[in-house]
């Protein structure tokens, strides 16, 4: 196998997404030298994120992530790389991660179905995919639980959020999403997967949604927590 690899890196380097160093055969898509520099998300700041963002609503049962995010450092190249870029590897690669580190938290949850967070059509037509959904099936692969990327649908075509406070983002994304087949979610416990969690009103609103058509409980997963 590292054969392979280093006959293919001989032709064509893989390249970290965040320094552009080149990987050697144990590193799989990020170096280890960014790797060590990216955040860990706590398990306090887990907790105090769930206050923060989901324990009044009350859609979301539980909540974890794997890294923090910080401004105009490694993960931020990361995630705009797998945004942007078409770098669908960097998606699975962090979902795998996630199931790795959170598999003992997630299987407590009893997953029937993830979810990744979808995109508006033209949106996904511009993009040309929903870096959400590979995130998701580097979680599934892991823990063996099946990806569901048609049940919610993203009817609305919402503003960048980026700048937005709370509450415009609770009203900007308020009515984005429908759920299209509400047989395949009822009864079970749905988790949601998304690339970063700022606010949580993007994730909460199709919560909600969800909840609505009949699932059991629903939890949110992230690569990442955002201020």
């Amino acid at each position: 196998m590292n054969f392979l690899i280093n006959l293919t890196d001989f032709f064509l380097p893989r390249l970290c997404p965040s320094c552009k160093s080149k990987l050697n055969t144990e590193e799989k898509v990020v170096c280890r030298s960014c790797l060590n520099k990216i955040k860990i998300a706590s398990d306090d700041r887990i907790t105090l994120e769930f206050n923060k963002k989901y324990a009044e609503k009350n859609f979301i049962s539980g909540f974890t992530a794997l890294y923090i995010f910080e401004k105009d450092k490694e993960l931020q190249n990361i995630i705009h790389n797998l945004k942007y870029n078409q770098r669908f590897l960097i998606g699975k690669f962090l979902g795998e991660m996630i199931g790795i580190t959170k598999k003992r938290t997630i299987e407590s949850w009893e997953i029937g179905e993830i979810v990744p967070i979808p995109l508006h059509t033209l949106k996904k037509a511009a993009r040309g995919y929903n870096q959400s959904l590979y995130i998701a099936k580097g979680i599934g692969r892991q823990l063996s639980i099946p990806v569901n990327s048609r049940s919610v649908i993203r009817k609305k075509n919402t503003l960048t959020q980026t700048k937005m406070n709370l509450s415009e983002r609770e009203k900007n994304i308020s009515g984005a999403f429908k759920l299209k087949y509400s047989k395949v979610v009822k009864g079970k416990n749905i988790l949601i997967a998304d690339d970063v969690i700022t606010t949580g009103a993007t994730t909460g609103e199709c919560a909600r949604v969800l909840l609505e058509g009949g699932a059991a409980k629903v939890y949110a997963v992230s690569a990442a927590i955002a201020d």
